[in-house]
């Protein structure tokens, strides 16, 4: 059995605060039980190079995305990990949904996610755009979270890639030592525990093998900011837990552009069935 693979990415995430905060449950237990390795992204640490080297398991160099306005990308040569995911078995559908414009949006100066408009058109490939910048992440993430639930719930995407950005929004609002940080991390807990509910339900109803995988693309300076090569900005991480089947058994170390191969290896491999966490 295939597994399926949701791939949620938490934008500007300072794992050690959420942790330590007592504020982030459902991240605590997901690390708890899964898979957990630190990661260091590579300057600078905007989000443009971080995503696209995360979802396209390319280099800065191999993608030349070097900042958030992608003057000179190379992104049509570096598929993503949904594109390569159906590329490798045509069978394959795929979902994804975020309120940042250029990780999804054709308008937009990526998108780092491949349009496919004939897998679209036959409903393989599904696309939901937002517009976090304009409208604000709080609302954004939660409405991105809920299609992100229907979705899982409904069509059970093989691989799917859901994006939340509040708490990097906080971050550069208000610094990421303050009450307001806190806030955020704890509304996107509990839209992480929806999306785990969803899950465990697939696993439940359908005997579905799935593999949740969270990560982020750059931390913060305390004070709210980032770009620089800082540990603290480079600080990320990833956490992968298996539900209805086993933790990935994966390197301690892993670089952001090897995370893509591996998980289209967990995608193809069999695994025998476990209880989940």
């Amino acid at each position: 059995m295939k597994s399926k693979i949701l791939l949620i990415g938490i934008d500007g995430l300072v794992l050690a605060t959420a942790l330590d905060s007592g504020r982030a449950p459902t991240l605590s237990a997901l690390k708890s039980s899964g898979y957990f390795a630190e990661m260091v992204m590579e300057p600078p640490t905007y989000s443009g190079p971080g995503w696209s080297t995360i979802l396209t398991g390319s280099t800065h160099q191999e993608h030349a995305v070097t900042d958030n306005r992608f003057i000179g990308h190379n992104l049509l040569r570096r598929p993503d990990l949904l594109s390569r995911a159906f590329y490798q078995d045509q069978s394959t559908t795929t979902f994804a949904a975020a309120g940042w414009p250029p990780l999804v949006d054709p308008r937009g100066p990526g998108p780092i996610i491949h349009q496919r408009r004939e897998q679209q058109l036959s409903f393989q490939h599904r696309v939901i755009v937002r517009d976090g910048e304009t409208h604000g992440y709080r609302e954004v993430d939660a409405e991105i979270a809920d299609i992100g639930i229907y979705a899982i719930s409904k069509f059970a995407p093989d691989i799917s890639f859901v994006y939340l950005c509040g708490a990097d929004e906080a971050g550069h609002t208000h610094g990421v030592v303050g009450e307001k940080y806190l806030e955020a991390i704890s509304r996107i807990d509990v839209q992480l525990k929806n999306f785990v509910q969803a899950v465990r339900e697939r696993v439940e109803s359908h005997n579905e093998e799935w593999l949740i995988v969270l990560t982020t693309d750059h931390g913060h300076i305390d004070e709210g900011g980032h770009g620089a090569d800082s540990a603290q900005e480079r600080a990320s991480f990833l956490i992968a837990a298996g539900e209805g089947r086993k933790n990935p058994d994966w390197p301690i170390e892993i670089a952001p552009h090897q995370l893509l191969e591996l998980l289209l290896v967990e995608r193809v491999d069999e695994h025998t069935i476990s209880a989940h966490h």
